[in-house]
């Protein structure tokens, strides 16, 4: 009789059967009703498990990610804004724009590994309700294997350039607003995805340019930015004299409110003579400037050296040359010597013959 009840209990409720079915059988001895039960009550309790269980490690990790996220960025940038306190003025201080790039940074970070760990998340919780409702799962995992293997080769593009925008995000390379040179294109970065850096050149064309594209990046706008000026001068001019002249015109640049309060950060220096060049003599001058405000610096500077010299008197070289033309009337061409009377130089000796005269005692000429 227990045997009979045993094997009952299995065509109604499985090799494995639950407790809910197991004991809803004994009570009523119904194949239905347990079946119905463990549908009705086991499952359903099952299932709303695994989506609580799902939801609350979901948050779990949200949060554990955000932690992390807002601890990268703020130590990434750390160095960075510690050099920028020690600059001294208040105007170097961290702003708000600085603290909105911080944020946005995090927050981009956080929201797509948020994502990809949700994305993994449920879909581990969906595989298992699929197999609380006896769905084979074995053909939908090697199907599913072979379709991400397709994307995955198909898309090696995609993920390379999204690992690359991570890099730059996490590794804080560059920002909206920076000005920075990506190899082809040079220009300021007008928008910064995990897949795509937008840049808008001099010209005011817009560049779209790959994360994954981009090797190598310098940005000439981070922390601070260096005005370097090559200032030609003749090579007859007191080249102490013009490095003078220089020198000062570079100091009432530093003075002005307009200049030395915001653009440059240090007095200026001249370095000396950079080069001899083929036209000229070329003095460097380097001022240490805000970031992305070399540029306008450098014009500046330029229009001040250029009078400062042209009062001193010190010429600045532009390249001259003297052409000779010769009209065909004036000077009769000279006709070509004759090949037999020109001279035939002697045969030179070969390094034996000098050997061998030397041998003999003979003087060698």
């Amino acid at each position: 009789m227990q045997i009979e009840l045993a094997a009952d209990l299995t065509d109604a409720c499985g090799d494995d059967p639950t407790r809910t079915c197991e004991w809803v059988f004994e009570q009523t001895d119904s194949e239905f009703l347990a079946v119905a039960a463990e549908w009705v009550l086991e499952r359903p309790l099952r299932i709303l498990l695994i989506l609580v269980v799902a939801f609350v490690v979901s948050r779990l990790v949200r949060r554990a990610i955000r932690s992390f996220t807002k601890r990268l960025t703020e130590t990434t940038s750390g160095d960075r804004i510690q050099e920028l306190r020690e600059k001294g003025p208040g105007r170097y201080l961290v702003d708000h724009d600085n603290e909105q790039r911080l944020a946005a940074r995090s927050e981009t970070i956080a929201h797509v590994l948020s994502s990809v760990a949700s994305a993994v998340i449920w879909s581990i919780a969906a595989l298992t309700i699929l197999g609380e409702f006896d769905i084979n799962l074995a053909p939908l995992l090697a199907g599913a294997g072979v379709a991400g293997l397709a994307i995955g080769f198909g898309a090696q593009a995609v993920v390379r350039d999204f690992l690359a925008g991570m890099f730059m995000l996490v590794e804080d390379q560059f920002g909206v607003g920076d000005i920075i040179d990506a190899g082809e294109v040079t220009g300021t970065v007008e928008k910064l995805s995990l897949r795509v850096t937008t840049l808008r050149d001099v010209n005011g064309t817009v560049w779209h340019v790959p994360n994954g594209e981009i090797h190598r990046v310098a940005n000439l706008s981070q922390l601070w930015s260096r005005a370097v000026l090559d200032i030609d001068v003749a090579y007859e001019a007191d080249l102490r004299l013009a490095e003078g002249v220089i020198q000062r015109v570079a100091n009432d640049l530093w003075d002005d409110p307009e200049w030395g309060g915001d653009e440059i950060i240090e007095p200026p220096e001249v370095w000396g003579v950079q080069s001899l060049g083929a036209d000229g003599v070329a003095i460097r001058l380097v001022v240490k400037t805000q970031p992305s405000t070399q540029f306008a610096v450098e014009r500046e500077l330029r229009l001040r050296v250029k009078e400062a010299l042209e009062a001193a008197g010190i010429e600045i070289p532009y390249p001259q040359r003297t052409v000779w033309i010769r009209h065909q009337g004036e000077h009769p061409p000279t006709p070509a010597p004759d090949p037999s009377e020109v001279p035939v130089a002697p045969t030179p000796r070969s390094r034996q013959q000098i050997i061998e005269d030397l041998g003999d005692g003979e003087p060698v000429t």
